[in-house]
């Protein structure tokens, strides 16, 4: 692997595409030094922080935004929101090309159809980025985290008006500079930016473990032992293995080319095989789920703090908002099992979203291919269908599986959220398949110029010998 390291910077294309990408991260992580105006930054990590230590809804919501932002919003940035606006522009445009004839028009047509689309994309990204900053900026008015200075009327259009432009610009920003990553860098520009603000957190994981080891052989609830410490490490790397399995992992059907005669030679009947991945639908599912299971444990939280606090609320209804409040946290039972019910079911919705046996089937019939055994056309499409309805089940347990691990283990080992999502979830699972991609890019590369990779020997790192077609 450290041959395969040095053959990078030995091709001077490939080196520089790298540095140029490393750069790119540089200037992405600094841009969370530079605050939004008027914002009182240490009452709003104060904030931050007690909302976080007593779970409140508020807090949920920050963990699990703090994922794809590098926990940029508790210091206030103008990265603050991050790259997520444009994924999000870009899942709802991908969505809507299954349901809206004119997109699916323009996907029809190719490069330029695909270049309407992504101009579309970069207006609801605009838009989008207008809507976020100003709900942040109205909480942010409303939670008493403004300089006093700016919350008069005569300033307070001159906060938002600031603020919208700053965040507004930030996410724009971060979007020309993944285009950038794909058009001079190494390439999967928006990928490599969400992954760099979510390994960015593992440096305050780890000073937590430091911060609260304990010499004893057992972990306690202010502290964590030698023992607690070997288990999330081994665990760490099950689940990174568990994930990898999950992003590589294929059925292969095998496929088989008609042959073409003509004059005396005979063309095709090759085999081949079409690999159809397990885990189809990625990370979605995840996304959607977590998405979704905020908004009821952040309102139980609400509604059971405001009836505790008030005073004139019946008894049965403090008693049930506190039950609801305090099994849809998580690690609880009922939290685990909607959330496990929630990521199958959008493994399936998402799955049949982006996978058409019929187009896959026709596609198929059209190149003189066929799947022995079957008949192309309608019956091709129908044993596609069944086969990937039987491995999407079993891709979304390995998802279920790897989402819940965070949780579980926060309960039960009493470790913040933040330490325990390193086990799973999804930060974890997009770590682990853009880490995968980047690698890939970078072995075609090297094996594209005789150059050792990383998972081959190769040539041993001293470049191409081919003279003439001989070595």
């Amino acid at each position: 692997m450290l041959r395969a390291v040095i053959n990078i910077f030995r091709i001077a294309d490939l080196r520089t595409r790298v540095l140029f990408t490393l750069g790119c991260l540089l200037v992405y992580r600094i841009g969370f030094w530079i605050p939004l105006p008027a914002v009182d930054q240490n009452r709003m990590a104060d904030y931050v922080k007690t909302a976080t230590d007593q779970a409140s809804g508020f807090g949920k919501i920050m963990q699990y935004a703090s994922i794809f932002s590098g926990g940029s919003l508790s210091q206030s940035t103008i990265f603050g929101l991050g790259i997520m606006p444009y994924i999000t522009a870009s899942i709802i445009f991908q969505l809507l090309q299954t349901a809206v004839p004119r997109l699916q028009e323009l996907k029809k047509e190719g490069a330029s159809g695909q270049q309407k689309i992504t101009e579309w994309t970069r207006y609801a990204t605009i838009a989008m980025c207008v809507i976020q900053s100003i709900m942040w900026l109205r909480f942010l008015l409303g939670s008493n985290l403004v300089v006093t200075e700016f919350t008069t009327p005569g300033r307070i259009m001159i906060f938002f008006a600031a603020g919208i432009t700053g965040l507004t610009a930030g996410s724009i920003f971060l979007m020309w500079l993944g285009e950038q990553i794909d058009k001079y860098g190494i390439g999967n520009g928006v990928s490599l930016i969400l992954t760099a603000g979510i390994i960015s957190r593992m440096p305050n994981a780890i000073q937590w473990l430091v911060e609260n080891f304990q010499s004893s052989q057992q972990s306690t609830q202010s502290g964590i032992g030698p023992i607690g410490v070997l288990f999330l490490t081994g665990a760490f790397v099950f689940v990174v293995a568990g994930a990898i399995l999950i992003t590589v992992a294929q059925r292969r059907i095998p496929i088989q080319a008609a042959k073409h005669t003509r004059g005396r030679k005979v063309y095709g009947g090759q085999k081949h095989y079409l690999p159809l991945r397990i885990n189809h639908a990625g990370v979605m599912p995840i996304i959607f789920a977590n998405s979704l299971m905020i908004f009821p444990s952040a309102l139980f939280g609400y509604l059971s703090q405001a009836s505790a606090s008030s005073g004139n609320a019946p008894d049965w209804w403090i008693s049930t908002t506190s039950f609801l409040n305090t099994h849809f946290q998580n690690g609880a039972y009922p939290y685990i099992v909607c959330e496990i019910l929630m990521i199958y079911f959008f493994s399936y919705f998402w799955t049949t979203v982006v996978f058409s046996p019929d187009d896959m089937a026709r596609n198929l019939r059209d190149s003189g291919s066929f799947i022995p055994g079957l008949r192309p056309g309608p019956r091709t499409a129908e044993y596609l269908e069944t086969v990937v309805e039987r491995i999407t089940y079993v891709g979304a347990g390995f998802l279920a599986i790897i989402a819940v691990i965070p949780s579980i283990v926060a309960k039960e080992m009493a470790i913040p959220f933040y330490v325990s999502s390193f086990l799973g979830g999804t930060g974890l699972l997009i770590v682990v398949s853009v880490g995968l991609d980047l690698m890939q890019r970078l072995e075609a590369n090297l094996l594209m110029r005789n150059y050792s990779g990383f998972l081959s020997g190769g040539d041993q790192g001293r470049g191409p010998k081919l003279r003439s077609g001989r070595r």
